[in-house]
């Protein structure tokens, strides 16, 4: 054994090239260049059956996952536009057949498949995946009853929503037209395949959004519709964005998808599940004819107990008539009491007009003419004194004398003194047959008061 491992000729401190070795190194990248030539040139596109671990979604779109068995585990790649084609959500613990490219990733110097398909290994992964979505679902309440919604008993307008070529909305339109016509709306929309998911869901959420005022009546009541098929024709309506659509919807929604013995997710979230399409339609409208006949019915009670009644409130009627006290014996006593006043009302008439004859003589003795004419000759005499009293004292008495009123010519009043006329400068005299206007040139003198007439007196 050498002393040391770079003594060797296996080990040496510096590489250098052996004697008859004419093989330069490899680098990394070189090697991996050949790996993934090699691994694609060999197996080129595969199908891999195995059960989803690590499922996840990156915010760029693209999804990793690794696929495994009992004996090993394959990691696995699928680009954005190959995950949003894909038909189902995938979720751990599905079993899956993958079809794609297998390849490596130098970085990690790994291999890996780039899946550009995914389909789940038969119908028993299908219904595996069914029963894990649905206790996902289900645990969070989406299935609660105390969710549910009551369906109005007459909607004015009814929303569709399935395929405008199918047979389901014929069969709901004749059966409306049957019992009960109303407005009807439909939605068209893909009920399988790729991308019908997210159609159902978005006129779901349409439906719901539409404003009460529009200009399209808003639907009263959904109904989601599909014809029968195996569960792979109805697995949209087992989507995760269909039922999360159905739970979140204001309006009360009937879920009829496949025939009595199919049973989707979406029955679970809508707030009633109809086994049929065309049992849709029934549970979504009373039959009018019936309608008719119960109100005929309610018209005739109402009429029977109106009758009744009447017929029972106469007999209580008479009943009480029989009870009540005569006519002659409620009117008796107030009749005598009338007759008796009105005797003494024609009593007291003729008390009271004797003694107005009699005042009437009394007073008309002391009216003679002589009296009459005596204090009419002094009513007179005293008249006469008071207009010559009248006349002496009259303003323009003076005037006729030859005097004179002195007035203001601005205000039109009497002056009374001289120092009003100075201050007035313009002057009014008024005599007895007219009036002179004069102006003040020059002032001097004594002043004398004016003696302010005397008013009259009546007598």
């Amino acid at each position: 054994m050498p002393d040391s491992p770079f003594d060797s000729d296996s080990q040496r401190l510096v590489a250098q090239q052996a004697p008859g070795d004419n093989a330069a190194p490899w680098s990394v990248g070189e090697i991996s260049s050949r790996l993934k030539r090699l691994v694609e040139g060999e197996f080129g596109h595969v199908r891999v059956r195995g059960e989803i671990s690590g499922w996840k979604r990156a915010a760029s779109g693209h999804c990793y996952l690794a696929l495994k068995d009992a004996d090993a585990v394959i990691d696995g790649v699928i680009w954005r536009g190959a995950a949003n084609a894909i038909p189902f959500t995938p979720q751990d613990g599905v079993e899956v057949i993958a079809t794609g490219k297998l390849t490596t990733y130098p970085g990690r110097s790994k291999y890996q498949i780039v899946i550009e398909r995914m389909e789940l290994a038969g119908e028993g992964a299908l219904m595996a995946l069914f029963e894990k979505l649905k206790a996902q679902l289900a645990a969070e309440g989406l299935f609660a009853q105390e969710r549910k919604q009551k369906l109005p008993y007459m909607p004015r307008t009814i929303g569709v929503i399935t395929s405008p070529t199918g047979a389901v909305i014929r069969d709901i339109l004749h059966r409306l037209e049957d019992r009960c016509p109303c407005h009807v709306l439909l939605w068209p929309v893909k009920v399988q395949g790729e991308g019908a998911a997210a159609e159902v869901a978005a006129a779901i959420r349409g439906f719901d959004a539409m404003p009460a005022d529009g200009p399209v009546a808003k639907p009263d009541l959904l109904i989601v519709a599909r014809g029968g098929g195996s569960i792979e024709d109805l697995w949209a309506f087992n989507e995760e964005p269909v039922v999360r659509a159905i739970a979140q919807c204001r309006l009360p929604i009937i879920s009829a998808v496949g025939h009595e013995t199919d049973t989707s997710l979406s029955d679970y979230a809508a707030d009633l599940r109809a086994p049929t399409p065309t049992a849709a339609a029934e549970m979504a409208v009373p039959v009018l004819a019936d309608l008719a006949n119960n109100l005929a019915t309610l018209g005739l009670r109402a009429e029977r107990c109106a009758r009744r009644y009447h017929e029972r409130a106469g007999e209580r009627l008479a009943a009480l008539v029989r009870v009540l006290p005569k006519r002659d014996a409620l009117l008796g006593p107030q009749r005598q009491k009338l007759d008796d006043i009105g005797a003494r009302l024609d009593r007291g008439l003729e008390n009271r007009l004797t003694r107005g004859r009699r005042d009437l003589d009394r007073v008309s003795g002391a009216l003679r003419p002589a009296m009459l004419t005596q204090r009419l000759a002094a009513a007179r005499q005293r008249l006469d004194g008071v207009g010559r009293h009248l006349d002496l004292v009259h303003p323009n008495r003076p005037l006729e004398k030859g005097y004179a009123w002195v007035e203001g010519r601005a205000s039109g009043k009497v002056l009374p003194n001289a120092e009003a006329a100075r201050a007035a400068g313009a002057l009014t005299l008024r005599f007895i047959d007219g009036t002179v206007d004069a102006r003040v040139e020059r002032s001097g003198g004594k002043s004398y008061p004016v003696e302010k007439p005397e008013q009259p007196t009546l007598l």
